[in-house]
């Protein structure tokens, strides 16, 4: 039996940054409210090279190395979902931003916010949940802090993660290497973080159990570029889903995206949540899946590695990349029409990461 009851008088469509004196929670959805956050207001006052990407993670260079540089802050509501908690996203999170540069993952930082007045058994549960997720993904933890804050003025456990990589020689991956022509490819279903969260946050049942995908993607990664070094983007659907990432992609190389709706793969229990709660699951977060932009000659060689490793036996080709309509995601509907797919402008579920 299907219960659809939600509280949705939280829920809203936020105005863009210039309407608002004061933050609202679309400032944290990842979509064109973030954007605009981070252009007009943290660009200017931080200024550098490094942060005019707006990539996931920072390619540095020290000492002669190619570094990969990441940070990440953790504030998922609740702290445990079907499939994962908030220690597990700490890592995953932190370790795929560095692996969409197409580096190695290997140290992170750790940072706790705690509220006065919660058990330790679910700081201790976090933690246990943090480093054993750590130890899958084969990085190493080795520096953090712990701060508390008073009673009432947090939500339990904040987390906050670094980390850094080793990016291999030849590997150049960021978004305005999207090229026409590039085959479009998507690691494996989307949705199921962002339903798998909101199951247990709004007590919904769907008949059947929904799992966050939440996973390191490093080593799927590596398989990929043994193939080919030359994979021109790669981009983990976070905040914002599919779409939002699709988008930037599309910002940031002047190209235009052209996908085939039918082709990206939904799960029926997402596409079913959606339907009731009026919700899209191009916009719902992810944490263990990756979109890859590569040059066709190389795409069916790209797409049978991704389909031998665990983490991406369901990938597939869902469009390509264009130069008509650039700085835009178009998608043919199995109607045979095309709609647009927008950025979004705030989040559909905030607090999902």
């Amino acid at each position: 039996m299907t219960d659809i009851t939600a509280d949705t008088a939280g829920w809203s469509c936020p105005a863009p940054l210039r309407d608002h004196p004061v933050v609202v929670m679309g400032h944290g959805g990842g979509g064109a409210l973030s954007a605009e956050l981070t252009r007009h207001l943290f660009l200017p006052a931080y200024g550098g090279e490094a942060l005019e990407g707006l990539t996931d993670s920072a390619a540095v260079t020290l000492g002669g190395a190619r570094l990969a540089f990441s940070t990440d802050s953790y504030v998922v509501r609740p702290l445990f979902f079907p499939g994962g908690s908030i220690g597990d996203l700490a890592v995953n999170g932190t370790v795929n931003d560095l692996a969409m540069s197409g580096a190695v993952p290997a140290y992170l930082s750790c940072a706790f916010i705690l509220e006065e007045g919660t058990e330790l058994s679910t700081v201790g549960r976090v933690a246990q949940a943090l480093g054993a997720a750590a130890r899958a993904a084969d990085v190493t933890v080795v520096t953090g802090d712990t701060k508390v804050v008073d009673s009432g003025h947090g939500d339990g456990v904040y987390v906050n993660t670094a980390g850094i990589g080793l990016i291999p020689e030849g590997v150049d991956i960021r978004p305005r290497r999207a090229r026409p022509g590039d085959a479009v490819i998507v690691s494996g279903p989307i949705g199921q973080h962002g339903i798998a969260v909101l199951s247990v946050r709004e007590g919904l049942t769907f008949g059947t159990e929904l799992v966050s995908d939440t996973a390191p993607l490093a080593g799927l990664v590596r398989a990929m570029l043994a193939v080919t070094p030359d994979i021109h983007v790669l981009r983990d659907p976070t905040r914002g889903g599919l779409a939002a990432a699709l988008n930037e992609i599309a910002t940031a190389s002047g190209t235009g995206v052209a996908l085939d709706e039918a082709a990206v793969p939904v799960p029926d229990a997402v596409a079913t949540a959606c339907a009731l709660l009026g919700l899209d699951p191009m916009y719902m977060a992810n944490e263990g899946r990756l979109v890859a932009f590569v040059p066709r000659p190389q795409a069916e060689m790209v797409l049978e590695a991704m389909r031998a490793h665990p983490l991406g036996h369901e990938a597939a080709v869902i469009g390509v990349c264009v130069a008509e309509h650039p700085g835009m995601v178009v998608a043919r509907t199995g109607l045979g029409g095309t709609r647009i797919v927008d950025p979004p402008l705030g989040e559909q579920l905030p607090r999902i990461c």
